[in-house]
């Protein structure tokens, strides 16, 4: 085989792949589709947990002395690892 024909036959192959991947792809399309984004099963400003990390992060370094906040970031520990999480609202003892 000379050049020629050599580079004909390497388009030609070229070719039939990349319209059999088209192809391909085309037709996966039709598929039902995952939803793009997983839904929180928590809404954000309902959380009282989440309540109770804003405010202690905004005690900053007094947090640290806080009974609350260490009730806190134990329950947000617990949660993260997948433990069972007290009934009791972090927000409970906020009403003083």
């Amino acid at each position: 085989m000379d050049g020629k024909m050599l580079a004909r036959l390497g388009a030609v192959v070229f070719v039939t792949v990349a319209i059999t991947a088209t192809v391909i792809e085309l037709t996966r399309r039709g598929e039902p589709s995952q939803p793009s984004s997983p839904v929180r099963p928590v809404e954000p400003g309902l959380d009282p947990l989440r309540e109770g990390q804003r405010r202690c992060q905004q005690l900053g370094q007094k947090a640290a002395e806080d009974a609350d906040c260490l009730r806190v970031w134990a329950q947000t520990r617990d949660r993260f690892l997948g433990r069972s999480i007290p009934s009791a609202s972090p927000s409970s003892s906020e009403a003083r």
